[in-house]
């Protein structure tokens, strides 16, 4: 790999958010248009839930599918490149979902995880999210 393309890369990954990305703005504005209220990323839960609806006891995770390894998606792939880094990392990241999700629920907390590549059909999600929080709304 050339010195450009690996400034560029690194440029890029550090742009890359862990909130307030684009996914999670459109699951927020998704629930939010349903009349959902929620709080967002709350420090004292596990993982720090990107919507949290305190009331019912349940959290949305809004995950990348790259850096969460979605199992579906063609994103989800490991890189080619710098193997011996991306795989432990990326793992890491796999096991600390599993184990959060774990501890929200001996909490008594749901939890509902909506991929990156689903947020482009909105009906969908608009679907999940009522099934998830209720069908009142």
């Amino acid at each position: 790999m050339d010195r450009l393309t690996k400034s560029r890369r690194s440029e890029n990954m550090r742009r890359i958010q862990s909130k307030d990305t684009l996914p999670e703005l459109a699951v927020r504005r998704i629930a939010h248009a349903m009349g959902f209220r929620f709080r967002l990323h709350r420090k004292d839960l596990p993982g720090k839930p990107d919507l949290v609806f305190p009331g019912l006891r349940k959290v949305i995770f809004v995950h990348g599918c790259f850096w969460h390894q979605h199992s579906r998606c063609p994103e989800g792939r490991l890189p080619k490149m710098r193997l011996n880094y991306w795989a432990p990392k990326l793992a890491r990241n796999r096991e600390r979902d599993r184990e959060n999700l774990g501890a929200l629920e001996k909490l008594g907390w749901d939890s509902l995880t909506i991929w990156e590549c689903e947020i482009k059909d909105a009906q969908t999600i608009r679907n999940r999210i009522a099934k998830f929080l209720g069908h009142d709304h």
